[in-house]
């Protein structure tokens, strides 16, 4: 059997710089759903209602790899990409469309 466990890279630079420059209330919805996507496997993660999981057709994440963009609270949206079990989080958008571009 695979493990499905969902493991969460936050080492990204770009990453990091946005969520240093995100308010209190703004980290505290990042950090629950983080929380909510560890306690899922990646099936759920995929069809969750409230994450929006969505690929993004328009840009290509490191070698080559699948961005997606998912739902952080009603706020914003965070862009990252799955490798084998590792959600590697690249960065976060407050306005919705700038993860697509």
């Amino acid at each position: 059997m695979v493990d499905d466990t969902i493991l969460i890279d936050l080492n990204s630079q770009v990453f990091q710089r946005d969520l240093f420059a995100l308010n209190k209330q703004e980290q505290t919805a990042l950090l629950s759903t983080l929380k909510k996507i560890q306690s899922m496997t990646w099936r759920q993660v995929y069809v969750d209602a409230g994450l929006k999981w969505e690929i993004i057709h328009s840009r290509q994440g490191p070698n080559g790899q699948r961005l997606y963009s998912f739902r952080i609270g009603q706020a914003f949206r965070a862009v990252a990409y799955r490798e084998g079990q590792w959600l590697r989080l690249l960065s976060l958008h407050p306005n919705h469309d700038s993860a697509y571009h």
